[in-house]
């Protein structure tokens, strides 16, 4: 455990940061990310908000470690270059009717994916624009980009009460309730409210209400009695056998429970983290490859293949077509999320999890290459470089860093 802080500061001031650093858009602000999977060539210079969104969060939080001492750096060039991405979204990516825009142009103009489908698809989007802002408001310490997260968020909230939202690149089927809504607003809302209480405002006890119910739908509504974290609940009963209902997403379940153990620790919910470490620890068992190591995408209820009743669409056949990839989220939200169920509960079987994850990450995922570093992020079960796309077209900046700074944080404590 000595040995895991230096470990991390190292991989993020050596491996992670020299790509994206070179990735910057100096003149307009953001982030390139359509890279190849190699990150050897940029493919496009679009940014996808999604990313910018998430980026700016990214370089908030290093400012804030580099502060701290907990990295070496230029805390002020990290928090410059997140208001100019900030600057960036607020001038370009709203619309009209106050959602974001899902893709735009290098210089900001708006995208559409195809002709006649609109500018805002995907509502995950104004989600990531809500925790970069509010992570750079908190940092910053300005209180005019946190309005700006607070009047998206509200925004996202009508969506949501109206049924309105689209959610690309893999709509939710229809006749299902997604998992992931639930929890990409717990995190946006916990997030918010950590920085509308840091100013005082009116509404944080409002969102950290919101904040509060999210997670009580995920405990209680989509985590069964057997530990396991349904990813799509069906409407109609008679579609409990389907393909869409038995499935297991295990990076989505490990991700969601170091949401649940930072606000029920936060609202002294202590009752919840020893669930929350069973879905962790269930999660884990049931999405390991006992032949070459690492994580399914995605698994059967009972584990392997995922099976069940097709009823076709795009998520669907996502499922399919990729559920023995080793990709790069699952695994770095394993290695966060291990660690801090061990800190919090004390349980050895999550640091013995931790050390198998943690060999099998650092020998299958940083790229050989060093002088273009990051993480080869896509690989095949044997955990061999695939190059295809598996969500946005894009080398995504924000869950490998993400969780290194979370991991230098919590082992820093």
């Amino acid at each position: 455990m000595d040995k895991l802080l230096p470990f991390y500061q190292d991989h993020v001031h050596n491996v992670l940061l020299p790509f994206w650093m070179r990735a910057l858009d100096n003149k307009h602000g953001g982030v390139y990310t359509c890279f190849n999977n190699l990150g050897s060539e940029l493919i496009s210079t679009d940014k996808y908000t999604w990313s910018q969104g998430r980026f700016i969060w990214l370089l908030a939080k290093v400012s804030n470690l580099c502060t701290q001492g907990l990295l070496h750096g230029d805390a002020d060039f990290y928090l410059q270059h997140a208001r100019k991405t900030v600057d960036f979204l607020q001038q370009y990516v709203f619309l009209e009717n106050g959602n974001c825009a899902y893709v735009l142009s290098e210089s900001g103009e708006k995208k559409e994916l195809a002709a006649g489908e609109g500018y805002d698809t995907s509502f995950y989007a104004d989600c990531f624009v809500v925790l970069g802002f509010a992570q750079y408001a908190v940092t910053a310490r300005d209180e005019e980009v946190l309005e700006t997260a607070l009047q998206l968020y509200q925004r996202i909230d009508e969506r949501l009460a109206n049924g309105d939202m689209r959610s690309e690149p893999y709509p939710i089927p229809d006749g299902y309730k997604a998992h992931s809504v639930s929890m990409i607003m717990l995190n946006v809302s916990q997030e918010l409210a950590d920085g509308l209480e840091m100013f005082g405002h009116e509404q944080a006890s409002e969102v950290r209400r919101k904040s509060n119910a999210y997670m009580d739908e995920i405990m209680e509504r989509f985590l069964d009695s057997d530990d396991l974290i349904r990813e799509m609940l069906p409407a109609n009963p008679i579609d409990t056998d389907t393909l869409l209902s038995t499935h297991i997403t295990p990076g989505h379940s490990l991700e969601c429970m170091w949401f649940v153990m930072h606000e029920a620790g936060k609202l002294g919910r202590t009752e919840l983290i020893p669930k929350a470490l069973q879905a962790v620890k269930r999660a884990v068992q049931i999405g390991w490859d006992s032949e070459f190591g690492g994580l399914f995408r995605y698994v059967d209820r009972n584990g392997g293949e995922p099976k069940g009743r097709k009823a076709g669409g795009r998520y669907e056949g996502l499922v399919c077509d990729t559920w023995d990839m080793k990709i790069w989220w699952p695994h770095s939200e394993a290695l966060y999320v291990l660690l801090l169920a061990y800190k919090l509960t004390g349980d050895t079987e999550c640091l013995q999890k931790y050390e198998q994850m943690h060999d099998y990450v650092f020998s299958t995922f940083p790229n050989l290459d060093t002088s273009i570093g990051e993480w080869v992020q896509i690989r095949n079960r044997r955990g061999d470089p695939v190059h295809k796309t598996v969500a946005l077209p894009v080398k995504d900046p924000y869950h490998i860093m993400r969780n290194a700074l979370l991991t230098i944080e919590l082992l820093s404590e």
